[in-house]
């Protein structure tokens, strides 16, 4: 069956599909592949024997077997993600043998909990989110270094988690990074996102250490923390708030679409002042992988990779935005890449 995470700080995609009934069963709308650099993506779509317009099948673990049949395949990974293009994004993620590959830290071992009020407290936000999704209100900022969502009902409940951060931080950090659970440290990175500002500082490192998680919703939830803390950190210097680039940077090479998401968005943040050690940094490590990205048939997924790319090739961002709108992506992409990379 399809792994569908339920403790994701928020995604609507996920929530979206985990809310539908065998009857609503969605079709694909797009296939889009990342990690592929050798292996011949004629013998991928083959092995994967998903066509645009089908149903989701009903198994991705049978999917990713026949994947890794595929000589020079060492992972794959496949994910469903809602919705474009009239249907659901399937995302495939090739590791290759010998290729850049994120590493993740292993399990913990204390048997460990969160307190029952953040649990529950967690729980019915996750319930408001959802209602909030399915109403089309999912509009959030992070100015405050959170998100604070328009949707009332979800918004209130954040400023409960964010009180209930303050009274419990420490029994939030240790399940962060010591609970066996991956549930319980993915509910923390979460919850911690919600520090009240003046503590911000104080657990950083905490979520730094979690984006080489083994869970994926423990990097997720992470991540999407971090990403607001950086927005908090450049509007407010004193804050004494520093967010490392160094594993988003890492997690662009993850076979895990989630971690490649999370981590552009991360990094469109940390790089709205053109940080020269950020993006000599992305040159670095993951080039390849952004351009990859950036040539995703989902428009709003390709997008944010697209702008990364741009900016760590040194183009200007009126430059990357005109070349978007008029469809010519393909000229920052190359570009970035020096002239190198022709289109697979």
């Amino acid at each position: 069956m399809w792994h569908i995470p339920t403790v994701l700080r928020l995604s609507v995609s996920v929530l979206l599909l985990a809310g539908l009934s065998a009857a609503q069963v969605p079709r694909v709308g797009i296939i889009d592949f990342y990690g592929v650099r050798k292996v011949k993506l004629e013998r991928l779509t083959e092995a994967l024997g998903v066509r645009v317009g089908d149903p989701i099948p009903p198994s991705k673990s049978a999917i990713e077997e026949n994947l890794e049949k595929v000589s020079g395949v060492v992972r794959a990974r496949v994910e469903a993600v809602c919705c474009d293009a009239g249907g659901a994004i399937i995302f495939v993620g090739i590791e290759e043998k010998g290729a850049p590959h994120s590493e993740f830290r292993p399990l913990p071992a204390k048997d460990t909990t969160l307190p029952a009020p953040i649990l529950e407290t967690y729980a019915q936000f996750l319930r408001a989110v959802e209602q909030a999704a399915r109403r089309g209100q999912t509009s959030e900022d992070f100015v405050e270094g959170q998100s604070r969502m328009v949707d009332p009902a979800c918004y209130q409940l954040q400023q409960q988690l964010g009180i209930l951060a303050g009274e419990r931080l420490a029994e939030l950090r240790d399940v962060l990074r010591n609970a066996v659970d991956d549930e319980q440290r993915a509910i923390a990175a979460a919850v911690l996102g919600y520090t009240p500002k003046k503590k911000k500082a104080l657990v950083v490192n905490d979520l730094q250490y979690a984006l080489q998680d083994s869970g994926d919703s423990v990097r997720s939830n992470a991540a999407r923390s971090l990403a607001a803390f950086a927005v908090l950190a450049r509007g407010d210097p004193e804050s004494g708030i520093k967010v490392s680039a160094t594993w988003f940077v890492e997690m662009l090479n993850s076979i895990v679409w989630s971690d490649r998401h999370n981590a552009c968005l991360a990094l469109l943040h940390l790089t709205e002042d053109r940080n020269a050690d950020v993006l000599a940094l992305i040159r670095d490590r993951a080039l390849p992988s952004l351009a990859e990205m950036a040539r995703w048939n989902s428009l709003k997924h390709a997008l944010p990779a697209y702008i990364l790319l741009g900016r760590a090739g040194g183009i200007a961002e009126a430059d990357i935005h005109s070349a978007w709108e008029r469809g010519d992506r393909e000229q920052v992409i190359r570009k970035a890449l020096g002239g190198r990379g022709k289109r697979r």
